[in-house]
């Protein structure tokens, strides 16, 4: 949603390629009168679209009477896992902090077959939700302080060769239930213009002449702040879940299967979820 200040004339093609293309229109707010009123109201939009996962979205003091347009962009997902995990078989196991602090946390646990992967100093496991068109992607790194390094060794076409090296297993996963939830949004100006999107926070050369024509050289709009704020509940049934329960039987015949590899995500890891 865009959120414009209803004194402040915008382009008529911007405000039509933003209907078009992505049902955005305009939303007039009297930043100018009221820069309270209108972060209330901002704020409120974004916890209606994530059904209040993500509130307080805006802090006080980002909205003031000099802002002119605010563009919100809120995703919500809701996923069930295809095969839910059995709530019976969650209990406390260790999780290694820093590699070296364990802490007992709720822990849940399922054998079967999923896609599984070793590669790059990191195991890999896929978890399908119900439909097949989204899955969320683990990558624990082998060694229990190896997070930082795997998170450095990220780069434009890793994540998919961890998919392309995917293949299907049969492991018993424990796996935390996790909630992450932070208190406070991050702001994203300093890594956006570390990798080269500087001039649309520079007042004096940032040029939004297609969104608005201003001649004064203080009405010219720049980017003043960019903030990212998100909630992610995963459990036995999904994540951010809703109900859903499934009893799978297979046959008994023939010789008895080999055991399950065991994958224990007990120390810091990374998470992904992939449409």
């Amino acid at each position: 949603r865009l959120f414009g200040d209803r004194g402040y004339a915008f382009q008529p093609a911007f405000l039509e390629e933003l209907t078009r293309s992505f049902g955005a229109p305009l939303a007039p707010l009297d930043f100018a009168g009221d820069p309270g009123g209108s972060r209330v109201a901002i704020n409120r939009w974004v916890e209606g679209v994530t059904r209040d996962c993500v509130r307080d979205l805006l802090a006080e003091g980002t909205v003031s009477s000099d802002t002119r347009l605010a563009l919100v962009n809120a995703v919500y997902f809701l996923g069930d896992w295809a095969e839910p995990f059995d709530t019976r078989f969650t209990s406390p196991r260790p999780f290694w902090i820093r590699g070296r602090d364990a802490k007992p946390v709720p822990t849940m646990t399922r054998t079967g077959a999923l896609r599984t992967a070793r590669t790059d100093g990191a195991q890999l496991v896929e978890l399908p939700y119900v439909g097949g068109s989204a899955v969320m992607i683990i990558a624990m790194p082998d060694a229990p302080d190896g997070l930082p390094a795997l998170e450095a060794s990220l780069d434009d076409g890793r994540l998919s060769r961890w998919i392309a090296a995917l293949r299907e297993e049969r492991i018993a996963l424990a796996l935390p239930k996790v909630e992450l939830r932070p208190s406070a949004a991050i702001s994203l100006v300093e890594p956006l213009a570390a990798r080269g999107m500087k001039l649309a926070f520079d007042p004096d050369h940032a040029d939004f002449t297609a969104m608005a024509e201003r001649i004064r050289p203080a009405d010219r709009l720049f980017i003043s702040e960019v903030v990212h704020k998100a909630f992610v509940r995963v459990d036995e049934q999904g994540t951010e879940a809703a109900a859903a329960t499934a009893f799978m039987m297979t046959r008994a015949a023939g010789p008895p299967p080999k055991p399950p590899r065991a994958v224990n995500v007990d120390r810091p890891y990374l998470f992904f979820i992939v449409d």
